[in-house]
């Protein structure tokens, strides 16, 4: 049975077995995070285009998607000296010391779990299961890409000096 935890239970586990993990930033590794966020979105939009409602691709948009919200997210810890040995710890961290973002744990539950089921067991995406969260997954990459170039941005600016 799944067990669920808030974003704060989740951190508090995360931070008891050593899952965020004291890292030096690296400006370039997150540059390259940042683009190739872009690249995942780019290759889920194009796939999307012509799908039927039932085509398997629709895991690969799904997936596509979650990666550059993945990378986005990774981008704002390593902004921080942080970084996450998987993906629950990632978004718990992300909700709980950047609530000014405004975004949501169940969420990144959701679409975590759901991404899971295709890659650890076997479950199909269609196309519904996208469109349910196309629109929150595609605002809250505006908003991640938003924050991790204007961090990048903070750090080129502060290397210069």
């Amino acid at each position: 049975m799944i067990e669920f935890r808030t974003a704060k239970e989740a951190l508090d586990k995360c931070d008891r077995e050593g899952s965020i993990i004291p890292i030096k930033e690296d400006i370039e590794k997150m540059k390259s995070l940042f683009d190739l966020s872009k690249g995942d979105q780019v290759a889920g939009e194009k796939l999307a285009k012509e799908l039927e409602k039932n085509n398997i691709l629709w895991n690969n948009v799904y997936s596509s998607y979650y990666d550059a919200l993945h990378k986005l997210a990774d981008i704002i810890l390593r902004f921080d000296n942080f970084s996450s040995m998987n993906h629950i710890c990632l978004f718990a961290y992300l909700c709980e010391k950047h609530p000014e973002l405004d975004l949501s744990w169940e969420f990144f539950e959701k679409v975590r779990t759901k991404r899971n089921g295709v890659h650890y067991y076997g479950q199909k995406i269609i196309k519904d299961d996208w469109t349910d969260v196309e629109f929150q997954m595609k605002l809250y990459l505006k908003i991640l890409e938003k924050t991790a170039k204007d961090l990048i941005k903070k750090l080129e600016l502060t290397n210069a000096e």
